[in-house]
């Protein structure tokens, strides 16, 4: 037997410089795990769907190792901020600020997200 992915129209996109970008099927964002997309500038995103559909993107590197790999960062709350902590040294960013939590002069990115429907 084979398992085929969803597929939806609903499309995830984020606010870039140059307009909105699509990055992803909504259907690839399982809730509470993010995924790693590439931007037309070679950067990266990482993009998470919480519990309640809520959608965030923030850069996918970490600021203090150099490593992209927030979208393999566990997801949570701290006084009702959403975050993300990196697998690597634990720090947490603010899903919709970018803001370290732990480290208030350093941020990551964050960016708009919408879901768009294409048919």
């Amino acid at each position: 037997m084979t398992l085929a992915l969803e597929t939806t129209d609903l499309k995830v996109q984020l606010r870039l410089a140059e307009g909105w970008f699509t990055a992803c099927d909504l259907s690839a964002l399982t809730p509470g795990r993010g995924v790693a997309a590439l931007l037309p500038d070679g950067r990266q995103v990482a993009l998470f769907r919480d519990r309640a559909d809520r959608l965030y993107a923030v850069d996918n590197r970490d600021p203090f190792t150099g490593a992209a790999v927030l979208s393999r960062g566990l997801t949570g709350t701290h006084q009702e901020r959403p975050f993300v902590a990196s697998p690597l040294l634990k720090q947490r960013f603010d899903l919709v600020s970018g803001e370290c939590l732990d480290d208030g002069e350093v941020r990551v990115t964050a960016y708009e997200v919408r879901t768009q429907q294409f048919s």
